[in-house]
């Protein structure tokens, strides 16, 4: 691709140290079709996961959910998808304990917190479009309410 003019910003609101990640792709100008059709993809994959997750289910399970819709569009990405969050300490705010990743058997629970990294790079660009939650009683909340596609500045 030429020059893409994309830009990945990932910012956190915090406080008393708890953090809330999110993460936003901006492309400065009309964005080449391969570049918002990944957007697309990036947030169906997200939505497909975030809108199953549930107490009980296990953490490779909402991986698999991510997985399910990026394979249906002929995408493979190897990494997690997410992690726990909470109270955070420099130099990050995640912490060590599970990973929406294949293998993990961690159940969900209320209260749990994570930050969904939906996020794909191929080897010319990337998009992340990613956020955090809460499980609950009956599936997730999101900590944030801001659009989830990519955002086109002209």
């Amino acid at each position: 691709l030429p020059e893409t003019g994309l830009v990945m910003l990932e910012i956190a609101g915090v406080r008393r140290r708890y953090h809330a990640p999110l993460t936003r792709t901006f492309h400065l100008g009309a964005p080449p079709d391969e570049v918002a059709d990944l957007a697309k993809i990036c947030v169906e994959a997200g939505d497909a996961a975030m809108g199953r997750a549930a107490p009980g289910m296990t953490c490779e399970a909402v991986e698999a959910i991510w997985q399910g819709v990026l394979q249906r569009h002929g995408i493979e990405k190897k990494s997690r998808v997410g992690y726990p969050i909470g109270v955070g300490y420099p130099p990050d705010w995640g912490e060590r304990t599970c990973s929406l990743r294949p293998g993990d058997k961690t159940e969900l629970t209320p209260g749990m917190c994570f930050h969904f990294q939906a996020g794909l790079w191929l080897d010319a660009f990337g998009v992340a479009i990613s956020e955090g939650f809460v499980v609950t009683e009956t599936g997730i909340e999101r900590f944030a309410d801001a659009p989830r596609e990519l955002i086109v500045i002209d």
